[in-house]
């Protein structure tokens, strides 16, 4: 079963981005309606706490079971740390086993980016904000349905926004 989900993934990303080569450079211009976020690294250190920073900009993974968020169960919305983009609600939230918050699937794909990671001598498919381009952490086809996706994220990645009582 997860030999027919990798490869469903794959085919899956695999028309994505071929569906993005054929189009015409008019209509590759979806992050301008994100307003596209460029600072200095200065800028950044001084805008972030050393964790973030790591994981954001230098593309690190905080320890399992150390970050805020990876076991809240609060209602509302998983932004983006470095620009405050909203990446993922909290009804597609589960319970990985894995330490990091984790996710079934974003608020909107336009949000989240992703890109093939070869560190550390294997695949992975890194997944990172589409505003800033900040290092979220890694999506893998291992999730509970309806995607069978895991966007496996870093606390320090994400800002949680909880959701307005009436």
């Amino acid at each position: 079963m997860k030999n027919l989900k990798t490869i469903a993934l794959g085919y899956t990303m695999l028309l994505a981005f071929s569906a993005c080569a054929q189009q015409p450079k008019e209509a590759q211009t979806e992050n301008d309606s994100i307003g596209k976020i460029e600072k200095t690294e200065s800028e950044w250190k001084a805008e972030l706490t050393d964790m973030q920073y790591y994981v954001l900009r230098e593309q690190g993974t905080e320890r399992a079971f150390t970050g805020e968020l990876w076991n809240n169960k609060k209602t509302g919305t998983y932004s983006c740390a470095g620009c405050g983009l909203p990446l993922f609600k909290s009804e597609t939230k589960f319970r990985s086993g894995t330490g990091w918050p984790s996710f079934y699937q974003p608020i909107n794909t336009t949000n989240v980016g992703t890109e093939s990671d070869r560190s550390l001598g294997m695949v992975r498919t890194e997944v990172h904000c589409e505003r800033c381009d900040g290092h979220l952490g890694h999506v893998f086809p291992d999730g509970p349905e309806p995607t069978g996706l895991r966007y496996c994220i870093n606390s320090a990645a994400l800002k949680f926004v909880p959701e307005a009582k009436d």
